[in-house]
């Protein structure tokens, strides 16, 4: 299971304050965005304290990402999951009456039958000897989840972290201090599995309304997306020079693991290389929901031989991350790719080690253009 974990949190580290009523850390601008995210998920899961402190609905408002949870293939409510150990928690709270996706709770076996027995009129309970983020993902898998959003609080934050079970990091910090060593803090104490000689990998930094928002994954995800992309690049260069396309691949994997490749023109002389490898991918049969895609090339935004662009056509089947290598030079159409598809909610990553031989494959067009 996909597992993005995404936080809030105050210059000196706290993601909530003492005082009555939740302590507003983020912009709107960062809330939408971080609305968009949520919507390319399955589940999102929130720990017990936070819905008993918050009431949450975690529903999906927006119409238009609800409609675009429909067209590609998902619930237009995404499904709600919390633990508590001890089964505290009000099954007439917003958590479980608001919005019409599944609700999940993980419980154990402390948990007095009384309280197990009336959150089972309302959501999908299991009890489990040990809550652990495996645990999680076995089960929501068995639901038929791929992609799991978690947020606060903090021994969620810090259970998930402190596993490793985190294939993103989101992390957004607002640009005041709270100051209070009784208010809950980012994480908790403990041994973590990116310290100093294993650090994440930053892969986005940006500036959100005055948020200071950066995405970081795990050593391990950099170097298979690294891979995947180098395969993109030579996928890039087995198709044949035309003056109105650039010699882009494309590689997409799946959330269950499956593998399609594409570049330009490889079958049609109108596809682009992101459309070869899913059209391959929709021969097998295969479920592109919370799938990656990796292009040697940013997606194309602007098409006037197909309906959609390669940018649209990612956000309308439901991937959740997209890496690609060159940004989309200008000498054909001005490109935003990166853009749309960050604010459509999905993990966008350049990485530009790549940019040299992406260039190399396009000298037809880019040696004019210079």
């Amino acid at each position: 299971m996909r597992t993005i974990v995404s936080a809030a949190v105050s210059l000196d580290g706290y993601i909530d304050d003492c005082a009555p009523g939740r302590l507003k850390l983020s912009t709107p601008e960062d809330w939408t965005r971080v609305g968009a995210m949520r919507s390319r998920c399955d589940a999102i899961l929130v720990g017990a304290g936070t819905v008993r402190a918050d009431d949450p609905s975690l529903v999906i408002k927006d119409p238009a990402l609800r409609e675009a949870r429909k067209r590609a293939g998902m619930e237009p409510d995404i499904c709600k999951v919390t633990i508590t150990r001890g089964g505290e928690i009000d099954p007439g709270c917003g958590f479980f009456t608001r919005g019409g996706g599944r609700k999940v709770v993980f419980t154990t076996p402390q948990a007095p039958a009384g309280r197990v027995e009336r959150l089972t009129r309302v959501a999908e309970v299991f009890v489990e000897e040990m809550i652990t983020p495996a645990v999680i993902a076995r089960r929501l898998e068995g639901l038929g989840y791929r992609t799991l959003f978690v947020e606060g609080g903090t021994s969620i934050l810090g259970m998930y972290l402190g596993t490793g079970h985190a294939d993103l990091f989101r992390l957004a910090v607002a640009p005041f201090m709270v100051g209070d060593p009784s208010a809950p803090r980012l994480m908790p104490p403990g041994a973590y599995p990116w310290g100093g000689e294993s650090r994440m990998r930053l892969r986005t930094s940006e500036d959100l309304g005055g948020m200071a928002v950066m995405e970081m994954v795990p050593p391990q995800t950099d170097l298979l997306d690294r891979r995947f992309l180098a395969d993109a690049v030579a996928q890039g260069c087995l198709g044949a020079p035309c003056d109105t396309a650039y010699r882009v691949g494309a590689v997409v994997v799946t959330a269950t693991g499956q593998v399609f490749t594409g570049y330009t023109h490889e079958t049609g002389p109108l596809n682009h290389a992101e459309e070869e490898a899913v059209a391959k991918a929709d021969a097998a049969g295969a479920d592109l929901r919370g799938a990656a895609i990796y292009s040697s090339m940013e997606p194309c935004t602007h098409r006037k031989s197909k309906p959609l662009s390669c940018t649209a056509l990612i956000i309308e089947r439901g991937f959740a991350k997209a890496v690609y290598a060159l940004a989309e030079p200008s000498a054909l159409a001005r490109c935003e790719g990166h853009q749309r598809l960050a604010a459509a909610g999905l993990e966008v990553c350049r990485i530009g080690d790549y940019d040299a031989d992406v260039i190399t494959a396009n000298s037809h067009i880019l040696g004019k253009a210079g």
